[in-house]
């Protein structure tokens, strides 16, 4: 269910960041495909063993990095042609987007208890992308507001990076926790052998 909520609002945060050309937008569009990522990661993973689940918290680890590195993209290119985005779409946008974070999150908060049982790395990073989101697009919803009354790209632009920092926090939180799983050095070995 959270998987498929946050790619359904993926498709309308692209469209409307295409439509007004906003960083912020697009960063919070990838972070909605990391997030459909990390969900179906889960899912397909609670139930297979704990090497298999450390495994795949690496990966989701570096998964959430994708966001962060297309924010940071986004705004040097924003940065150079300085247009700012229309605020009103902004603004009604990512209040749509906090909507669908919260419904996750809320969805989310059950497993999250759970997670030092099972899955740890997993649950933490789905419940993290959530938690995050919902700061995030509390941000966006000011960038827009502030570009209302200063219309100006910079809000925009400055929104997309503290994004981007966001996203790079939760990888290092998860990456931890995947590493306190076992052994990373353990599982390459083992593949390679």
């Amino acid at each position: 269910m959270v998987a498929l909520l946050n790619l359904a609002y993926a498709a309308v945060e692209m469209a409307m960041a295409l439509a007004i050309g906003s960083v912020s937008l697009f960063a919070d569009c990838v972070d909605f495909l990391e997030d459909t990522a990390i969900n179906a990661l889960v899912f397909f993973s609670l139930t297979r063993t704990d090497r298999i689940k450390q495994k795949a918290g690496f990966v989701l680890s570096f998964i959430i990095l994708v966001p962060a590195a297309a924010a940071f993209a986004t705004a040097v290119y924003k940065a150079v042609c300085r247009e700012a985005p229309e605020p009103f779409t902004l603004t009604g946008t990512a209040a749509g987007a906090m909507a669908v974070n919260l419904v996750c999150a809320l969805l989310l908060i059950r497993l999250r208890r759970q997670s030092t049982a099972e899955g740890g790395s997993l649950i933490r990073g789905a419940w993290l992308a959530a938690r995050n989101d919902v700061f995030a697009d509390i941000l966006i919803m000011a960038a827009g507001c502030a570009t209302f009354f200063r219309p100006v790209a910079w809000w925009d632009i400055t929104a997309g990076i503290i994004i981007a920092v966001i996203n790079f926090h939760a990888f290092k939180e998860v990456f931890t926790a995947a590493k306190h799983e076992g052994d990373p050095l353990e599982l390459l070995e083992e593949e390679d052998g």
